[in-house]
């Protein structure tokens, strides 16, 4: 079947599904295949659950006129959001619908999610959902903005390279954002090296395609990277179209705006000054768009941070950081920098371990430790990972449940409490 034929079908039917579980009437059911599924022998599990279509790529036993079959079911789903995307490169005012790009080491859920809290206070604005950021969850997100829609914002996770050049083909990013490149996903991407080559990827299509990019002026890697792009919109704390400083970060961050925006100062309910960044894009973001200046400020002041992301929460007398998303050796570095900096008595540090580090993993993991030697703790708890590898005398736990037992029987009491992690060592279960 031809994506346009396809494409009839997903405008009659555009809510589209690739897990039987999630499965409701009038679905469309893409049948997606991995190391350890294979969505195709659940085809008519999927009609029976009310499916008005199934896509896919194998023999499917007792045919049913509702089973589409095509050569690949992923590339099917990436071909549709192509299509789609295409859609909106003239909106019904006839300008091009702006779908901007966010990808880098750290901080890009963050930064995504205060830029659309900016923008979505003026123009109606579709974002990725959750982490839907890789070749599934992208084409996914491409293919749930609507035809109302005037501005997208797009998340591109990555972990080697050449795979932000393969989002770009069927995203088509006319503005772009790499938030850093710092010590993530070294085992795939080769190294440091690798990781700018890998996100200077969405640079290299913003050059080609005469698109914009905000650039964090601060990091001289970025300024160079982004060299011959026709737009270069920046921000940083000196010498750009946006700057600011961080005029406290004891508790929630307060940032003050010190050049091209009338906000003055930001009190948000973000912790930790390594989310300066993020702050400043969010307001060059707006700016750029032309939202009035007391919408920024009011957006970015009411957002308020979910999903274990630089989280402040009082539970038990105790003040707790829980930034338990994701976590690489630069952020690692930075939170506990921050949190070393950070007014409180009693700091604990409860750190779960860092993943997909390749060969650099243990010598990462020896760092972390040197630094967390430099600084004085009450209790240093560490969990999974490559921590029972290296030289330490802390507390050591396999995973974050036995951490969670641990943590049962503590009185914390008037400490502060810094949790952090790797998204699959779950730190936030230490917690519940």
């Amino acid at each position: 079947m031809l994506i346009a034929d396809l494409y009839q079908i997903y405008l009659q039917f555009p809510s589209i599904q690739t897990d039987t579980r999630k499965v409701k009437k009038d679905d469309l059911f893409f049948a997606l295949k991995g190391p350890n599924f294979n969505g195709n022998q659940f085809a008519h599990e999927a009609l029976a659950k009310g499916a008005a279509y199934v896509i896919v790529d194998e023999p499917v036993e007792n045919t049913d006129s509702r089973i589409i079959s095509v050569a690949d079911v992923l590339k099917t789903l990436q071909g549709l959001a192509l299509y789609h995307r295409s859609l909106f490169l003239f909106s019904t005012s006839g300008k091009e619908v702006p779908f901007i790009a966010v990808t880098g080491s750290n901080g890009k859920t963050t930064s995504k999610e205060l830029m659309h809290a900016v923008l979505s206070s003026t123009y109606k604005t579709y974002t990725t959902e959750g982490n839907l950021n890789n070749h599934i969850g992208i084409p996914l997100t491409i293919l749930k903005v609507k035809q109302d829609a005037e501005i997208a914002i797009i998340e591109m996770g990555a972990n080697h390279q050449k795979e932000i050049e393969a989002y770009c083909t069927y995203t088509m990013p006319t503005h772009g954002v790499i938030t850093n490149c710092g010590k993530a996903h070294l085992e795939g991407f080769g190294g440091e090296d690798g990781v700018r080559k890998g996100k200077g990827e969405l640079y290299d299509y913003l050059r080609q395609n005469k698109g914009a990019a905000f650039v964090m002026w601060d990091y001289d890697y970025l300024r160079k990277m982004s060299e011959g792009i026709s737009i270069r919109f920046t921000y940083g704390t000196r010498d750009a179209d946006i700057t600011g400083i961080v005029t406290s970060s004891s508790g929630l961050l307060e940032v003050s705006i010190t050049r091209g925006a009338d906000i003055g100062l930001i009190k948000t309910n973000l912790v930790g000054e390594y989310n300066l960044p993020n702050i400043l894009l969010a307001v060059a973001i707006g700016k750029y768009f032309k939202v009035p200046d007391e919408k920024i400020k009011t957006a970015l002041e009411h957002y308020m941070p979910s999903n274990s992301r630089s989280q402040l929460i009082e539970k038990d007398g105790a003040k707790i950081i829980l930034d338990a998303y994701n976590a690489n050796p630069s952020s690692m570095k930075a939170a506990i920098e921050n949190f070393a900096k950070m007014e409180g008595e009693n700091k604990i540090l409860i750190l779960g371990g860092m993943m997909e580090l390749g060969p650099e993993s243990l010598q990462e993991h020896q760092n972390l430790i040197n630094l967390v030697n430099k600084y004085k703790w009450e209790v240093v708890v560490l969990v999974g990972g490559d921590f029972n590898k290296v030289n330490h005398s802390f507390t050591f736990f396999e995973n974050s449940s036995q951490a969670k037992e641990w943590y049962k029987n503590q009185i914390f009491e008037h400490s502060s409490i810094l949790i952090k992690g790797s998204r699959s060592t779950a730190m936030e279960k230490v917690l519940e």
